[in-house]
């Protein structure tokens, strides 16, 4: 069977988790990477042999059936719509772009077009996030009342931290909420079947300078306080860390702390939804387990098994019970369901698509402007 070809823009810490589960796909091939920067080392690294600075280029010279863009937000748009006009079909990392028009531009051309449009919001691939949506499906928990959560990480906690993220130019006018306060939005829109209609937000900058190294450094990765490197001053205008209170489309009210400054919590989204008859939490530090609470029975524990979950989420859970599926097992699941649409396109969509990915950044921009009037803001749904 001939294999699907497939390309990647980006080859950072994104970009290389992207080659490694299409290459666990079985059925598609990674035949190019395009960086501006480090595509030699990388491609060699990733076992590549075709590298390219140009992406226009790569797509014109490599017959792709599919591209994957992790880059900066405010390129997105100009490579996705590249893609498109040659036919290609486009897998685009979150979030969808550097601002709303872009996204709707995107969106739009995406739709015209016909073909398979997605965004990298991995965690509907959990399997136990899966199962939370199958027993709210089910009614299980009755009337939906309270969601609540976070989104902790720390790489950011010292002014010395720095990430083209850090730059509003380049990352938008949100920062730690469009990163990763855009996963549980997605994810809570998602497991639930509600919207956000209105928002209240507070923001705050720890760091209004911080100090850029005057040299090569990866996401996730930092310098230690007084370690002997150059840097630049650079002014921060976007958030560190942010608070938000919700109010959803059944009437339901929810909160949300993100921090990328929260030290000792690396990668941390909780998701606690509460109903008339029962609650669920679930906690990516603890993927094999999902809680349900009762009022007049025993709380009980899921620990993650094919043989105990339902339809929804077992189709995507790939190991037995007792084996952990994780960041790079969920990234692997979504594609695995976006590349089965390329061989199936009446197969069913759980996957996020440009049209939520445009949802993710109208949020954004909604809490933005909550944060900045201080005071509450409808979201159009």
């Amino acid at each position: 069977m001939k294999k699907i070809r497939s390309a990647v823009i980006g080859i950072g810490f994104i970009g290389a988790a992207h080659v490694e589960a299409i290459r666990r796909l079985g059925n598609v091939e990674v035949v190019a990477l395009c960086d501006e920067d480090d595509r030699t080392d990388a491609g060699k690294k990733l076992s590549v042999d075709k590298t390219y600075r140009d992406y226009r280029r790569m797509i014109d010279e490599c017959d792709l059936d599919f591209v994957h863009i992790c880059t900066p937000n405010n390129t997105h748009m100009e490579m996705a719509c590249y893609a498109m006009e040659k036919g290609v079909h486009v897998i685009c990392e979150k979030p969808l772009a550097h601002n709303v028009r872009e996204a709707e531009i995107m969106t739009a051309m995406a739709e015209e077009s016909g073909l398979i449009n997605a965004v990298n919001f991995h965690s509907r691939y959990y399997p136990l996030i899966r199962e939370m949506k199958d027993k709210i499906c089910k009614g299980d928990l009755g009337k939906i009342i309270t969601i609540h959560g976070s989104y902790l990480q720390d790489w950011l906690l010292y002014d010395t931290d720095y990430s083209w993220r850090l730059e509003s130019e380049k990352s938008g006018s949100s920062r730690a909420v469009a990163d990763i306060g855009s996963h549980w939005m997605d994810s809570v829109e998602y497991i639930t079947g509600l919207k956000i209609q209105k928002i209240f937000a507070d923001f705050s900058t720890v760091y209004p300078v911080r100090k850029m190294p005057l040299g090569r450094l990866d996401t996730f990765s930092s310098n230690k306080p007084g370690q002997a490197v150059d840097y630049k001053e650079i002014d921060i205008n976007t958030e560190d860390l942010a608070l938000m209170i919700f109010e959803f489309s059944n009437g339901a009210k929810g909160s949300l702390m993100v921090s990328q400054m929260f030290a000792g919590k690396k990668n941390q989204m909780t998701i606690a939804v509460a109903g008339t008859e029962s609650a669920l939490s679930f906690d990516t530090e603890r993927l094999q387990e999902l809680w349900s609470g009762f009022r007049n029975q025993p709380n009980s524990l899921l620990i993650k098994d094919p043989a105990l979950l339902g339809n929804l989420s077992r189709t995507i859970t790939a190991f037995p019970g007792g084996h952990v599926e994780g960041f790079p097992d969920a990234f692997k699941a979504a594609f695995q369901e976006i590349y089965r649409s390329f061989q199936d396109r009446d197969s069913a969509i759980e996957y996020a698509t440009f049209k939520d990915g445009l949802r993710e950044m109208r949020l954004c921009e909604a809490i933005v402007e909550a944060a900045q009037r201080r005071e509450w803001v409808s979201v159009d749904n």
